[in-house]
């Protein structure tokens, strides 16, 4: 349990970090990933590392689907 917890504290650490706006989808996606892969099996990084690509292709899609709304 404290593995976690600390796991939990140190990812939240790194999310609230001064990071570029077109990682928010990686960061939110890796985390939530990586807690899930943890949880089912111990692949944290696998589900970090696909967390993130989904994230990241997720917050593109609305990005460029706001700035059609704009037009």
């Amino acid at each position: 349990m404290k593995a976690i917890i600390g796991a939990a504290a140190f990812a939240l650490a790194i999310a609230m970090a001064a990071v570029p706006a077109n990682a928010k989808g990686c960061i939110k996606g890796a985390v939530v990933s990586g807690a899930a892969g943890h949880v089912a099996g111990h692949h944290g990084f696998l589900g970090a590392a696909a967390g993130c690509a989904i994230g990241h292709h997720e917050a593109n899609k609305k990005a460029k689907q706001a700035q059609k709304a704009q037009q």
